[in-house]
């Protein structure tokens, strides 16, 4: 750390509170901006804080800093920092950006709901320069934090394109008018529960289960197992298996994956195995289908919710229109779609390492101010570093 400068702890530089509202209590179309523990505000008909202020996640996006100056509302689990000393606001908004969601992963607590205690946050030291130095650290990363944002929001944006081109594509062939539409149950010989017995970290068999469940196909990763022999030989997958996730957050439920044999498994009772009719439905348009905004919108007709949680049963999923092009002309789309989701997934890469790139330079500019190393000179390099990444 640089001759001159200070270890301080947060608790002695700011007053740290929480807000009192409900997450409920807000309104979209509120007049002021409320703080949740989301990535992204919403609104409310009414304030709480009026005052320049640091905002920080204490559950869901934990340890996303925000800031604010002026009239806002605050979630009851949203930290708000405020009446700092001797340092200024923007100073160590740019620390905890750079550093807070680091360290309290490391430091969070619980596991389905993971979440900061006060302490965790009064204890968090920070390095602390003269006021003129702050000034002119803040003066030189708002130039190249500005820069960064910009083109990382340009290859977000990208990333958004290559992802919406696909799912354009699969409705254009949706909406297709010629396909005589059907309701799933027509079409299946029946949908079947998967496995309720309680799954453990070792065992015979791999049980697939909703957070297995990735852009259509299953992840290997983080598997629970199975040592009841009745279940293994019930609900044992078959190639070509597609298995629906019926319930969820709202976000996540309906989303489908098509098994392929890539390990022997069975599935958990939260997923739904549609056991189609072969003859007149393949597997792989029947995946692409469920996973269509045409689906999707139909999901949210038969959904039943209650605040976090969402669940459409075997029945509503029977009653799914799919427009039912011949098993030849299925397999066609398929075809198509898969071609055409190699070339996405391609792009997607390439600027999904853009905004990794970006974000790691983010990281070591914001390293050097911390240690007291940055310079005008550093941050023009950085800047042509910015456009190297972009034009790559």
């Amino acid at each position: 750390m640089k001759q001159g400068w200070e270890i301080k702890k947060l608790g002695d530089l700011c007053q740290i509170k929480t807000g009192k509202k409900d997450v409920n209590q807000g309104n979209p179309n509120g007049k002021y901006p409320f703080f949740t523990c989301a990535r992204e505000h919403t609104f409310s008909d009414s304030f709480s804080f009026d005052t320049e202020a640091l905002l920080i996640a204490g559950n869901g996006d934990v340890g996303n800093v925000s800031y604010f100056n002026g009239k806002f509302e605050a979630y009851q689990r949203t930290y708000v920092l405020s009446n700092f000393v001797t340092i200024l606001p923007k100073f160590l908004f740019l620390i905890l950006d750079g550093k807070l969601k680091s360290s309290m992963s490391n430091q969070k607590l619980g596991n389905t709901m993971p979440y900061i205690k006060l302490g965790m946050l009064t204890d968090f030291e920070i390095p602390l320069p003269p006021i003129s130095e702050q000034q002119r650290i803040v003066a030189i990363l708002d130039e190249a934090l500005d820069a960064i944002a910009k083109a990382k929001s340009n290859a977000e944006q990208n990333l958004k394109n290559a992802k919406e081109l696909f799912d354009c594509v699969l409705d254009n062939f949706l909406y297709d008018k010629k396909w005589e539409v059907k309701e799933l149950g027509e079409v299946c010989i029946k949908v079947e529960y998967g496995s309720s017995t309680k799954s453990t970290s070792g065992g015979k068999l791999p049980v697939l289960r909703m957070g297995n469940i990735q852009n259509r196909r299953f992840t290997w990763d983080s598997l629970m197992y199975s040592d009841n022999d009745e279940d293994n030989k019930q609900y044992l997958l078959k190639h070509n298996d597609v298995l629906f996730n019926r319930t969820n957050s709202p976000e996540l439920v309906g989303k489908t994956a098509i098994y392929k044999s890539e390990m022997p498994a069975i599935f958990a009772g939260y997923l739904i195995r549609i056991h189609r009719k072969e003859d007149l439905l393949d597997a792989d348009y029947l995946n692409f289908y469920l996973n269509s905004k045409m689906a999707n919108d139909y999901g949210k007709t038969v959904v039943i919710s209650s605040v976090n949680q969402a669940n459409i049963n075997g029945t509503k999923l029977k009653t799914y229109p799919i427009p039912l092009p011949t098993l030849k002309e299925q397999k066609s789309i398929v075809e198509k779609l898969d071609a055409l989701s190699a070339e996405t997934k391609k792009l997607e890469t390439i600027y999904q390492q853009k905004i990794n790139d970006l974000e790691e330079l983010k990281k070591s500019v914001l390293q050097k101010a911390f240690a007291g190393e940055l310079k005008t000179e550093q941050s023009r390099r950085d800047g042509k570093i910015i456009e190297r990444i972009l034009n790559e």
